[in-house]
C-alpha cells in the first residue's frame, strides 16, 4: 500500500484504487460492521477492495478458503 493509493481518478473515468492489489476499479466495496466486527467506532485506516480482491476476503472471513 505505497504512494498514490486509496481515493482518487484514473484516465478520464473516477476510480479508486483497490487497497489490496493495487489495481484500479470503478467499483471499491469496504465492510464495515459483521457479528464481533465494527469499524465503525473502532479507530483504524479505511481499506477499499476490487470486487474479486473483496470477494476473496469474504471467502476467507467466512473460512472458505480458496474455492
Amino acid at each position: 500500500m505505497g504512494e498514490g493509493q486509496g481515493a482518487g481518478s484514473h484516465g478520464a473515468s473516477k476510480q479508486r484504487r483497490c487497497d489490496f492489489c493495487g489495481e484500479w476499479s470503478a467499483t471499491v466495496r469496504r465492510v464495515a460492521l459483521d457479528r464481533d466486527y465494527d469499524r465503525l467506532r473502532t479507530p483504524h485506516r479505511e481499506l477499499y477492495a476490487c470486487p474479486p480482491c473483496s470477494e476473496a476476503k469474504e471467502r476467507e472471513r467466512l473460512g472458505l478458503g480458496r474455492g
